[in-house]
């Protein structure tokens, strides 16, 4: 499998002072689904911002390391020049125009181009048919799925290479991340998009994922693809709940582990 996207020892830093993530290293390959899972104020968001380019409309930019798309550096360009080579975000929160209709959310992105636009439409109602019966309904009177829907296609429309999503699952009942999930599957399988996935829930997460990475305190501290994360202790006693008693960090379970061989 030949790798897409290359993050490679990335540090970004706020302000000038504050330093979020260090030393981030990560790939995602062709066709490939990949997870970045963690708790909140892991580094997430901010590792997906530094891909993607937004970083700098929150005062901070990456210090080090790199970020390269098909062997060439991305870090710290700005969004719509990586948009233009094939990364595109779904964020987290402010996902779409609250007052514009389902189809006119859809072509804010790429414009009204004629064929080419309208056969994009149609291709992301193959996806998504719910959308399609709302063409007509404003994105504020929309569902928090149907919501999570119309930010997933609106990104389909600009014809990404590799899409980023932040928080796919959260807020959502699970029968409506059941669904989402489906869809991305098949979007990998029919498109060839890989799909780099930033999740809380390492359960969400792991069904689908081919590789996943393990972030706390912006770094990642764990590495594997699906059936090594999802039978590893620390994974299953923290982020899969498996443990039985109070959930703790993976370095906290790590050095637990320790203390106990060292002290019998």
């Amino acid at each position: 499998m030949s790798v897409l996207l290359q993050v490679e020892k990335v540090e970004v830093v706020y302000k000038r002072v504050i330093t979020a993530v260090q030393g981030v290293t990560l790939s995602v390959g062709e066709r490939q689904i990949v997870a970045l899972l963690g708790t909140n104020g892991a580094g997430k968001t901010t590792t997906l911002r530094a891909i993607s380019g937004f970083l700098g409309l929150d005062d901070a930019r990456v210090t080090e390391g790199s970020i390269s798309f098909g062997g060439e550096r991305l870090d710290n360009r700005p969004p719509h020049e990586i948009a233009g080579k094939g990364i595109v975000l779904v964020p987290e929160r402010e996902k779409v125009f609250p007052n514009l209709t389902v189809a006119e959310n859809l072509i804010a992105p790429v414009g009204r181009g004629g064929v080419s636009a309208r056969r994009q439409e149609e291709r992301v109602y193959h996806f998504f048919p719910r959308l399609a019966e709302l063409r007509a309904r404003v994105g504020g009177l929309l569902s928090g799925g149907e919501r999570q829907m119309l930010a997933i296609a609106s990104a389909l429309m600009c014809q990404p290479k590799i899409l980023l999503i932040d928080e796919l699952s959260l807020g959502l009942a699970p029968i409506v991340v059941g669904d989402l999930k489906q869809r991305l599957a098949a979007i990998r399988d029919e498109l060839g998009i890989s799909i780099l996935l930033v999740e809380q829930s390492a359960a969400v997460a792991l069904e689908i994922a081919d590789y996943a990475y393990v972030m706390e305190n912006g770094r990642v501290v764990l590495d594997g693809d699906r059936a090594r994360l999802t039978g590893h202790k620390d994974v299953q006693e923290f982020y899969l709940g498996g443990g039985g008693g109070e959930r703790r960090s993976y370095r906290d379970v790590k050095q637990y582990r320790r203390s106990r061989r060292w002290y019998g």
